[in-house]
């Protein structure tokens, strides 16, 4: 097992780093970085500027700045490999699995991709990323590797283990040993002790296994994971149309998967309108928070509208404003935890869940029962402990009650609409519908107040 040394990124040693970068302590930089986890190293790079960062990775044996320049942070590998050399690129793309090279392609320009390509000298590996460069980048075809190992049905056991040996060098983590037929079709797969204890002359096509889950090339991302999650699948075989065998998906790839659509679906549920990260420019954080800062204040504004209109009546029932705050702090919280069930629901998709319709009426009825235990206690505070006339606790318990229903109805409804035109269903848990259920209910709240206290 491969031991790594005991590592705390410090600001101490962030410091002496940037000191002994500046006066050009190779020896030193190699020593204290020798045997630290690649991740590790990684986070520290992350903190340097962008010449340090290269000047670091430069000092290091090339396949562990290969292996580092996969670890870092999106944000400072694109500023980081388009300042390299083309041919620095290159070389280290060459030590990097397919995918991992591909991923790192895809961040040039068409004109700088030219180059590195170029610079590639290994033609087996060069193909295989523009093999995947092909595919788009959130499918099966885009984030699997070229890296697996395959025995055709035909081999026996000599063969097949002599094949392994020599596959096995491109290879990083043996999963799983894919069994082909002749036409590089997938037919399953074959465990390495099936293969050990079997006798040397026998055929593969003799002890593998059938029942091998695979996904086609042209699957979504999130799907892939879900398969993978549902069925604890470690890897995954990746076909084509014709069931060719073209790839594998492992773990490690999906997990890279789930945390992405997570940070995505959490930055949406909180107005955040672009992938951004808390080290992004001023302007940059800005620019993806202020559209729906600015959708809130516009509802802001309209609510003040709303108000304005009741004027007359709020003169002659002062306490109305006292329990706005009311209203709208209910109805926005009941709206979230509406919309973020079925935000949940609709990303753990099962054959087993209800229908839309199903899902809203459950909604209705948790909303029935949660506004009429929320209306009574409101009454109850009102009259009993505010001391106003019980018809204006009815008022206030009454209103309560329809913006609840009205707030569930929202927040049930819209992620599911959302995701019938193929939006992300997370954005109906932010802004958007905090910002509908104030403005519905102040509507609501004066609409009731009208009816019963005649204004």
């Amino acid at each position: 097992m491969e031991q790594f040394k005991q590592f705390e990124l410090s600001k101490e040693y962030l410091e002496s780093l940037r000191v002994e970068i500046e006066q050009e302590q190779v020896e030193s930089i190699r020593e204290s970085l020798d045997g630290v986890n690649v991740a590790d190293i990684a986070a520290l790079l992350d903190e340097l500027n962008m010449h340090d960062s290269i000047y670091v990775l430069r000092l290091l044996e090339k396949q562990l700045a290969a292996d580092i320049l996969i670890e870092l942070d999106e944000d400072s590998l694109v500023k980081v490999v388009r300042e390299l050399e083309a041919s620095e690129v290159g070389s280290w793309i060459e030590l990097m699995d397919s995918d991992d090279g591909a991923d790192i392609l895809s961040l040039f320009p068409e004109k700088e991709r030219e180059e590195v390509i170029a610079e590639i000298q290994d033609r087996v590996k060069l193909g295989q990323i523009l093999e995947l460069l092909r595919y788009e980048e959130d499918t099966a075809g885009g984030i699997m590797a070229k890296e697996f190992i395959r025995a055709n049905k035909n081999w026996d056991v000599v063969q097949t283990i002599a094949e392994i040996r020599r596959q096995a060098e491109n290879v990083e983590k043996i999963y799983s040993i894919y069994v082909i037929n002749n036409r590089q079709q997938l037919l399953g797969r074959v465990s390495l002790k099936k293969i050990i204890l079997a006798a040397s002359d026998t055929k593969i096509e003799d002890i593998f296994d059938e029942d091998v889950i695979s996904v086609p090339v042209h699957m979504d991302q999130e799907e892939v994971a879900a398969i993978m999650r549902k069925y604890d699948l470690e890897s995954v075989p990746v076909i084509n149309a014709k069931s060719k065998l073209v790839g594998r998906i492992t773990v490690d790839d999906i997990l890279d998967v789930v945390q992405e659509e997570a940070e995505e679906d959490i930055q949406a549920m909180a107005g955040v309108s672009a992938d951004i990260e808390e080290s992004d420019s001023v302007f940059t954080i800005s620019k993806a928070r202020l559209p729906w800062l600015l959708i809130g204040v516009f509802g802001g504004l309209m609510g003040a509208k709303i108000i304005g209109l009741f004027e007359d009546g709020l003169s002659k029932y002062l306490a109305l404003a006292s329990f706005i705050p009311l209203i709208a702090a209910t109805g926005g919280n009941v709206g979230i935890q509406a919309s973020s069930l079925i935000v949940q629901s609709l990303a753990s998709k099962s054959v087993f869940d209800d229908t839309p319709m199903q899902r809203f009426l459950k909604g209705l009825f948790v909303a029935v029962l949660n506004g009429a235990v929320l209306a009574v206690f409101v009454f109850l505070v009102v009259v009993f402990v505010y001391g106003f006339e019980p018809i204006f606790g009815v008022t206030i318990g009454t209103a309560l009650f329809c913006v609840v229903l009205m707030a569930s109805f929202m927040g049930t409804v819209t992620p599911l609409v959302l995701n019938r035109f193929g939006i992300n269903p997370a954005i109906a848990s932010g802004p958007f519908i905090t910002t509908t259920n104030d403005l519905l209910g102040l509507a609501v709240y004066f609409g009731v107040a009208m009816l019963l206290l005649k204004l």
